[in-house]
């Protein structure tokens, strides 16, 4: 029994229309059905983003992980203090559907992989001392030959949790992740077992459960500086990057959504092909956000899902130069 990789989550929010803006100038595709948007990458036939409308305020629903083995998972998520639960109004009843020990709603599916993704047919070289790969060419096109940034696939879900290591005991334990790297009880970061990127859900600790980001992968270093750019001077919210984290290695930008959690372009994941051969760090608090970067803004793992008010809209901002 495995989580295998992630598939979506599922927000309830005041409004979609915000959401939907939002989430089509980041690249993804949107079909909006009333008050129920999804939302899916360029190729693929399935939602990585559900958002369904009317409701109070911002607050996770669900994640959706791939998996084998359900009937192996339902008999242990209890064991490891979870329970199995009936699916939600509105939802089929397929699959697994779960609590953690906080009462994170996950659901579990058996689905075949995603096809392997295609090569840029530019690919991202760096010439270095000694290692000269790039000759008689400009690396970077002209800016107007680029087009918008398109996320490829969804990568990985952070959470919020109450409490690090009993999530990290859940995950490994009920559903056969395993822990690839931690920050002392602050974040961590679990991964499948067998052909994983670095980390597939992570978790950030706060005195409640909410969503905080969701990271979608592409090409290359350039196309995260790029995405992020345009991305920042359509939505004028907050921004964390460009820049590379120590834990995982990828290039990241962060921009905030409408209601105060973040969207991540990223590339160049570590990969762990088999987790037996791998070995997990705990990372002291320095290396726990980023190797370097800009300042990380004041709220970046604050999580407004707990805030009375939730997140205060936006004031006018002048525009940003992408």
């Amino acid at each position: 029994m495995a989580v295998l990789g992630a598939l979506s989550f599922t927000l309830e929010v005041p409004d979609v229309v915000p959401g939907v803006q939002f989430y089509t100038d980041a690249g993804l595709i949107a079909d909006v059905q009333g008050e129920v948007a999804q939302l899916r990458c360029e190729g693929q036939d399935r939602p990585s983003i559900t958002l369904m409308g009317g409701y109070p305020r911002k607050r996770l629903h669900h994640i959706s992980l791939r998996a084998d083995d359900l009937d192996g998972m339902a008999a242990s998520v209890p064991a490891h203090g979870g329970k199995i639960v009936d699916a939600p109004q509105g939802f089929e009843d397929n699959g697994l559907w779960i609590e953690d020990p906080h009462g994170m709603l996950i659901h579990l599916s058996e689905q075949p992989a995603d096809p392997e993704l295609i090569a840029a047919e530019r690919a991202f070289e760096v010439n270095a001392p000694g290692r000269v790969v790039r000759k008689r060419r400009s690396a970077m096109l002209p800016q107007s030959a680029y087009p918008a940034a398109k996320p490829l696939r969804l990568g990985h879900i952070l959470v919020f949790s109450p409490d690090i290591p009993e999530s990290v005991a859940f995950m490994t334990g009920a559903l056969g992740m395993g822990l690839a790297d931690r920050a002392q009880d602050i974040i961590a970061f679990t991964c499948a077992r067998k052909d994983s990127d670095h980390h597939v859900v992570a978790f950030a600790k706060s005195p409640g459960v909410g969503f905080h980001h969701v990271s979608f992968q592409v090409h290359d270093p350039d196309e995260v500086g790029r995405g992020g750019r345009a991305l920042l001077a359509k939505s004028r919210r907050g921004d964390w990057g460009f820049g590379r984290h120590t834990i995982g290695s990828n290039f990241f930008h962060y921009i905030q959504d409408p209601w105060g959690s973040w969207f991540e372009y990223f590339s160049d994941m570590d990969h762990i092909d088999d987790y037996a051969l791998w070995t997990p760090t705990n990372y002291g608090m320095e290396d726990s956000l980023a190797s370097w970067g800009p300042d990380v803004p004041h709220d970046f793992v604050h999580n407004y899902e707990l805030d009375d008010a939730g997140f205060p809209a936006p004031a006018a901002a002048e525009p940003v130069a992408a």
